[in-house]
């Protein structure tokens, strides 16, 4: 029985994701900052985990307890809407702590498992906002830009151990605590440039009449890549994610 083990599964994609995987008969290995056995219904199949995925110690005890698996969703993030000018040291450290090197810590853990057994698959769960620039999400985006740099260079390098990587790109989505961590996170909402800008944003965070990404669609396309030997690099998921790639790929033929 094939195991996957998947970060951020408190709510939004990770739990759809993970509630997917345990439908289709595969071991899960839900992880998150603190546990919630009512999350997920119960399963012999699944196990639950905390982790910290900005923790060297938090990882280490991770990988000791799941071991070897057969894939890694990589879907644990944060967001914050900021403009570029008001945007803390802080906040952004802590972006690239989470979205780049704690990704990439935790990914680096499971490599020597999976070149041991000469198979394996990483599923990195991005952002279309990369293909897209936007405002109030410079760093965000840059993170996530970033985080799919390593990821297209670990693909070429894993290749000849039998490892595949991709990319999922998400749109936006009410079904997230992206709107939540706005909230909490933000700066500039009593800025005299910026203030209107920011709240128009958080306002609009899920109340769009535009399409919009469902956290079932995240969900069948990891579980889809899960399957497919020939899945692309970048798989767009959700309506408004399907169109950005589009655009961008119309643009850039070669970056996508």
């Amino acid at each position: 029985m094939p195991t996957v083990l998947i970060t951020g599964c408190s709510s939004g994609f990770g739990l759809a994701a993970a509630k997917l995987f345990l439908h289709q008969g595969w071991k899960v290995i839900a992880t998150m900052r603190t546990p919630d056995p009512t999350c997920l219904p119960e399963n012999d199949k699944l196990t639950m985990l905390p982790l910290d995925i900005t923790s060297a110690q938090s990882i280490r005890h991770v990988v000791k307890e799941a071991g070897a698996i057969d894939v890694l969703v990589n879907n644990a993030g944060f967001g914050a809407p900021v403009p570029v000018e008001l945007t803390s040291v802080v906040t952004a450290q802590q972006l690239m702590n989470t979205n780049v090197l704690g990704t990439l810590s935790l990914t680096q853990a499971f490599l020597p498992l999976m070149r041991e057994r000469k198979s394996g698959v990483i599923i990195n769960v991005s952002s279309s906002v990369t293909t897209k620039a936007m405002p109030l999400i410079g760093l965000y985006r840059a993170s996530k830009a970033a985080l799919n740099a390593w990821s297209e260079s670990l693909s070429i390098e894993v290749r000849p151990f039998g490892i595949r990587v991709h990319i999922v790109l998400p749109g936006r989505s009410p079904e997230t605590k992206f709107g939540e961590n706005a909230r909490a996170h933000f700066a500039g909402m009593d800025d005299p440039a910026y203030g209107q800008m920011v709240r128009e944003f958080i306002q609009s965070v899920g109340e769009s009449n535009s399409p919009v990404t469902h956290a079932d669609d995240v969900a069948n396309a990891i579980f889809a890549i899960a399957h497919n030997p020939d899945a692309p690099l970048y798989t767009a998921a959700g309506e408004d994610a399907g169109l950005w790639l589009k655009e961008a790929q119309q643009h850039s033929p070669f970056a996508y």
